[in-house]
């Protein structure tokens, strides 16, 4: 079943278009405002700062790019949608940062070598203090706002927002010192801006790209739908939780039940549906497939010895967790499967080593261990 986000993904891209061209429209006319007072002045901090908003003009218009392509629906080639777009334009977005501090860091380092001397007015500083004020309230608005619809780009051109402010308000400072002291510190910020406008991007593209090639899904969405799960009657367990994402809030995913062994293949049929429905309905989340565990029930002897095996396997400090045990008494074979943590150091040995711990309590019986994945566990 593939997620259908037509009807709130038609709003969501209207809200991150229309942040967007806000943002857009600020930094143009704030962009006009300082090319002009930095040329007139002589500030390369000032010009600077205009290609910081021109930069971020031009990150608006990715995002609103990105948003739309990645809002295309599914279709033969992609059949889980177009959503990762919206990394991809984060991604670049990111570059242009960082493009622009190298550029801007090489420009400054250009009026280190070859000073100019400023020439301020109150025109210059007023522009200049409008221009922070502006860039404090509209990062303030773009980061909320790709917070709450979840969009990487808005969040990133937030951010950047909010930087640029602090950025302006030290360009601000530097043209006070001058005016009172008539010592130029001009280049030096222009190098110091440039080196925080390089941190950020680098922020930027590591968060991206750690987004692209797959994070562990939020640990409170994998708690909620494994509770749902769980919240059905024959369920006495959900493990190997999957989440594949395909853009900001779309999830396809797999999970493992235990149901008892009494279940019949009508009920297992009636109980998958029923928790896939639920699980798309509250957390919007499209369960792709459902796995059986099945656990004894009928078996007293097989009852005691899954508790002692469970705590001889939990007792190992790597061990997360066991689970699908089962012990089948006319085959004589006994199977489960054992989560360990990434920080174990040999995977393969510890598997080893509990098989042969199992074998030599039940001799009589064919183990099967099966090492599992920590996916999605916090």
């Amino acid at each position: 079943m593939a997620k259908d986000n037509t009807a709130p993904t038609a709003s969501r891209d209207q809200v991150i278009v229309r942040t967007s061209i806000i943002g857009i429209l600020a930094n143009v006319l704030l962009a006009a405002f300082k090319t002009f007072v930095g040329l007139a002045s002589h500030s390369i901090a000032i010009v600077l700062d205009a290609v910081n908003n021109i930069s971020d003009a031009g990150s608006s218009v990715i995002t609103i790019i990105g948003t739309k392509l990645a809002g295309r629906k599914a279709d033969r080639k992609h059949p889980f949608g177009h959503g990762r777009v919206e990394y991809l334009s984060a991604m670049i977005i990111a570059i242009l940062v960082l493009y622009a501090g190298i550029t801007s860091l090489t420009e400054s380092i250009k009026k280190i070598i070859n000073p100019e001397t400023p020439d301020y007015s109150g025109v210059t500083l007023l522009i200049v203090a409008a221009g922070v004020i502006v860039k404090i309230f509209l990062g303030k608005y773009v980061k909320s706002i790709g917070e709450k619809v979840e969009s990487e780009s808005l969040v990133n051109s937030g951010e950047d927002a909010r930087l640029d402010a602090v950025i302006s308000t030290s360009t601000l400072f530097a043209a006070i010192i001058y005016l009172t002291t008539h010592i130029s510190l001009e280049a030096i910020l222009g190098a110091v801006i440039s080196v925080m406008i390089i941190k950020s991007g680098i922020e930027m593209l590591r968060s991206t790209l750690s987004e692209i090639l797959g994070e562990r899904p939020d640990a409170e969405l994998v708690k909620n739908i494994k509770a749902t799960v769980c919240s059905f009657p024959p369920v006495s367990g959900a493990y190997d939780l999957i989440l594949h994402n395909y853009g900001p809030g779309a999830f396809n995913g797999s999970v493992h039940i235990e149901v008892p062994d009494t279940c019949t293949a009508d009920q297992l049929d009636l109980l998958i549906r029923q928790i896939t429905e639920a699980v798309y309905r509250r957390h919007g989340v499209a369960l792709t497939g459902v796995g059986i565990y099945s656990v004894n029930t009928k078996d007293p002897k097989a009852i005691r010895m899954r508790e002692d095996i469970y705590r001889m396997v939990l007792a190992h400090p790597h061990v997360l967790q066991a689970h699908a045990f089962y012990v089948d008494e006319a085959e004589k074979t006994i199977r489960l499967d054992v989560v360990f943590s990434f920080s174990a150091p040999d995977r393969q040995a510890l598997q080893k080593e509990i098989y042969n711990e199992i074998h030599a309590a039940y001799p009589d019986y064919t183990v099967s261990v099966l090492a599992d994945t920590d996916f999605s566990e916090s």
